[in-house]
């Protein structure tokens, strides 16, 4: 039953089951059909690299272990492993996101849309739908969880959640579409997924674990089987997001700096895009040019761009100062951050970016092997670094994300450097050939340069395929 303040169908969860149920292919504008193929593509050449990621195999050896029959309808990436909807999405969905060099949207929150699609590309095989299917989910699949990250006031992050927290929200769109859910289908599907996805934000502070890359792909997983089972006719709570002990409600009850916490409801349903001249969010995400956390790009880049320009040698460093806003000093700057011992913090460690950059000429899946994170050599560069919040910078995030690095030499000079976009933003976007380079780096010693050639050919005209079947063999070594 719906609480006295709402009728049924006054929940925001109805508003969103009607729009993904009643979306259509012909509905989606160029560009955002444009934009999911490049956003397949980068995600399918971190999947390559993400398969050889130590995280990856334990749980491809967990998975068959627990089925040594190894049935099903789906495959795993590069393993060829069968598997069933949901166990084959999140698989899948890990492999893409393993390396966290997969794309990034960062508002009130973070989010890596792309987390998401794995669920389509398992419902899209198993049910033998098509390149424009597939393309309409990941369509819908981003515009749910971009909208999301976007409303916190402040976002969740800032209160100790994780955002796989809102990505369980967001999961059973772009699968329930795909099944054809009803509308009721579809407020179902959401109330079970977002019932059972909270996640604390101690997966991304202080020492980090393999949990970091595994909590968005497994709200990834709930989706698609909640999706399943709405189509049964299980049922979950209609008044997931602004009824009674609903998101809204229960988050409400935090504070941060003596205001209490909230979401700005209509920013979640207000102008969702029907028809070939709306914008879609998509279009709004970012790529990662570098392996590492979101908000260290900027930084990196500001450093990069420093040596090159005024020809610094790491020998002559004496200190790399790092102005960025709080949150980011926070995350990347604790002093976990300066010792890390594994990929999961380092990836997230700005001093160990920083001196691996500024020392190996570049930061690459290679700086993240075991044996250059825990090389002594690192740590004296580390220890010059010294992260420090800006509110100058404060103010421009998430508009801009701003960072000033200052390197000061051994004769007392210092170079200064300030980035406000770093590459990948939309603003200053990857381009196919550069899509192309990243997807070879890290996919040709997987199943080779030329699979990889094929596989972003493919991925491209993804819309003219009947269904998935032939994408699904290219990317299986």
């Amino acid at each position: 039953m719906a609480s006295d303040k709402f009728k049924t169908e006054d929940f925001i969860s109805y508003d969103l089951a009607k729009w993904a149920c009643g979306l259509k292919y012909d509905d989606l504008s160029a560009e955002a059909i444009e934009r999911a193929k490049l956003f397949w593509f980068d995600s399918l050449g971190c999947a390559l690299g993400g398969s050889q990621q130590e995280d990856a195999q334990i749980l491809l050896k967990h998975h068959r272990a627990m089925n040594e029959d190894g049935g099903g309808a789906c495959t795993c990436f590069v393993s060829g492993f069968k598997a069933n909807p949901v166990d084959a999405a999140f698989l899948n969905g890990h492999m893409i996101r393993s390396m966290d060099y997969n794309d990034i949207y960062w508002k009130a929150d973070p989010s890596h849309p792309s987390d998401l699609i794995s669920g389509p590309l398992a419902v899209c095989e198993a049910n033998g739908l098509s390149g424009k299917d597939l393309i309409l989910a990941t369509v819908i699949a981003y515009e749910v969880e971009m909208r999301l990250v976007e409303i916190g006031r402040p976002g969740v992050r800032e209160y100790g959640w994780h955002h796989a927290t809102l990505t369980g929200f967001a999961a059973p769109y772009g699968p329930g579409r795909l099944l054809n859910l009803s509308v009721e289908q579809m407020v179902n599907a959401i109330g079970i997924s977002a019932s059972r996805t909270g996640s604390l934000g101690a997966v991304t502070a202080g020492k980090l674990t393999n949990m970091k890359n595994t909590v968005d792909p497994w709200a990834t997983r709930v989706g698609v089987e909640s999706a399943m089972l709405a189509k049964l006719g299980y049922s979950g709570p209609e008044h997931i997001y602004d009824g009674k002990e609903g998101l809204f409600h229960v988050f409400g009850h935090s504070q941060v700096g003596n205001e209490p916490c909230a979401f700005d409801a209509d920013g979640l349903i207000k102008d969702l895009p029907r028809s070939k001249g709306d914008h879609y969010r998509i279009v709004d995400c970012g790529m990662k040019s570098f392996p590492i956390e979101a908000l260290s790009h900027a930084p990196l880049t500001a450093m990069m761009k420093c040596v090159k320009e005024n020809n610094i040698k790491a020998d002559d460093v004496t200190e790399i100062k790092v102005e960025v806003i709080a949150r980011a000093a926070d995350i990347l700057g604790d002093p976990h951050k300066y010792r890390p011992t594994g990929k999961e913090t380092a990836d997230h460690s700005l001093p160990y970016c920083l001196a691996a950059g500024l020392i190996d000429g570049m930061v690459t899946p290679l700086q993240f092997k075991q044996e250059r994170i825990e090389d002594p050599a690192l740590i004296p560069v580390m220890d010059k670094v010294k992260v420090v919040p800006n509110d100058e910078f404060e103010a421009l995030f998430p508009e801009f994300q701003p960072s000033r690095v200052t390197l000061t030499l051994n004769d007392g000079k210092s170079f200064a450097t300030r980035v406000d976009v770093p590459k990948g933003d939309p603003r200053d976007p990857m381009t196919p050939d550069e899509i192309t380079v990243k997807l070879t780096a890290l996919g040709k010693e997987v199943v080779g340069e030329d699979r990889c050639k094929q596989i972003g050919e493919h991925i491209m005209a993804i819309d003219e395929q009947a269904t998935v079947g032939k994408l699904m063999e290219l990317m299986t070594a």
